[in-house]
């Protein structure tokens, strides 16, 4: 279905084998060549105007041109930003594995429940990363395509760059950049490495998908948010003081993050041009680990508690752990009633719509409208119509594709 143009000269034994077996049934499997039944639209599969598909290629760092035969129909995702591309694009039934699907699949329903017709089954999804990033796992997956990152998976157990490269030659094309999340180096032998943005990103995957149209149209919505946002805020110095952050599990210690750094990671935070607490700091990693002394010389107006809207934690627990806390309590963020739940960093497109708007709100209650209160386990809250900050109905439209 898909190759690496620089390195498939021609049908590998998986292409054999599924020309094989579709000839015994009596003819090529479809999106090989022209099946009048059950070939997608032209538009969708790259299909020239008599139904034959042609070859295209989509380019990007760091996986160069991969030339496509047709529109991938198995798809591998290892986080679930490509995942919510792939919903976003009409194509999310194509994948078959993803980051711990119960937190992922569950998260991202919170916030598809809000759009009419469109919701994840990821019940049945394999978890890529439950024993370490498998080669018989993505065998037996048998995709057409993966998602990912080749220099990123180099990096994982048991891997080597030979190893990561001869999977993409016998297998099916990587096509994921990893380090564009945080603007970390790429790992030994990836010099020319890129840096994307999230919508960058979400535009190569839409050229996969062979879905320009939606991919425009779920790109305009966003730049019509981020437009309301930016003319919204309020003076530089009126802005609250900010710590993006994750409570240990035992409520002893918090795993800090930046808010305004580069990177696909915050772009649900660095657009609202908070002050980050703990932007003088430059931690060894993604992320630093502070104790409640550091936390309250910091003493944040507001602590966005990452993770916090998935199922994996309890909002109400890490209240309560806080205000138990003999330094905890002192914290202006608790005192206020101001430790809000965060989504996931590994946000797709319309992870980053839902997720803007709640910062908007959380941080500039005054400018955007109060963020209301959430229970644990329940979706994304209702908004009231005039106090949306995208329209949902726009957005259902164009992912069913009726726009």
């Amino acid at each position: 279905m898909v190759s690496r143009s620089n390195v498939r000269g021609g049908p590998t034994r998986r292409d054999c084998v599924k020309y094989g077996g579709a000839l015994l049934g009596g003819g090529l499997t479809a999106g090989c060549t022209d099946d009048s039944d059950s070939a997608p639209d032209s538009a969708a599969s790259g299909a020239n105007g008599d139904g034959v598909d042609e070859p295209y290629t989509v380019s990007m760092s760091p996986v160069g041109d991969v030339e496509f035969d047709a529109v991938p129909e198995q798809v591998f995702t290892v986080f679930p930003q490509y995942l919510d591309m792939a919903v976003a694009l009409g194509h999310g039934d194509a994948v078959n594995a993803v980051y711990v699907p119960e937190m992922s699949g569950t998260t991202m329903n919170h916030y598809y429940r809000h759009l009419d017709g469109v919701s994840l089954e990821w019940d049945g999804l394999h978890d890529p990363l439950q024993d370490g990033l498998s080669k018989e796992m993505l065998y037996e997956l048998d995709s057409d395509v993966l998602l990912a990152d080749p220099a990123w998976a180099s990096t994982q157990s048991g891997w080597t760059k030979s190893e990561v490269e001869e999977v993409g030659s016998t297998l099916a094309p990587w096509f994921g950049n990893f380090y564009s999340g945080t603007h970390d180096p790429a790992p030994e032998g990836y010099d020319d490495y890129q840096y994307y943005t999230l919508w960058e990103l979400f535009g190569k995957v839409a050229e996969v998908f062979r879905e320009a149209e939606r991919y425009e149209a779920l790109a305009a919505v966003h730049e019509d948010l981020l437009a309301r946002i930016e003319e919204g805020l309020p003076p530089e110095e009126d802005r609250p003081t900010v710590v993006r952050a994750t409570l240990s599990e035992d409520g002893s210690k918090f795993w800090t993050y930046h808010l305004n750094e580069p990177g696909y990671w915050l772009a649900d935070t660095r657009p609202l041009g908070a002050t980050d607490a703990f932007a003088a700091e430059d931690w060894d990693g993604l992320f630093g680990t502070v104790d409640y002394e550091v936390m309250l010389e910091a003493d944040p107006d507001v602590i966005l508690h990452l993770w916090g809207l998935t199922p994996n934690y309890s909002m109400a627990d890490t209240r309560r752990t806080l205000e138990d806390h003999p330094a905890g309590k002192d914290l202006t963020a608790v005192k206020d009633g101001r430790v809000y739940p965060a989504g996931m960093r590994y946000q797709g497109p319309i992870m980053n719509l839902f997720q803007l708007e709640m910062g908007a709100k959380q941080l500039y209650p005054e400018q955007f409208g109060e963020w209301p209160d959430y229970r644990d386990g329940e979706p994304y809250p209702n908004i009231p119509a005039d106090e949306q900050l995208f329209d949902r109905q726009r957005v259902a439209s164009i992912v069913n594709g009726d726009a």
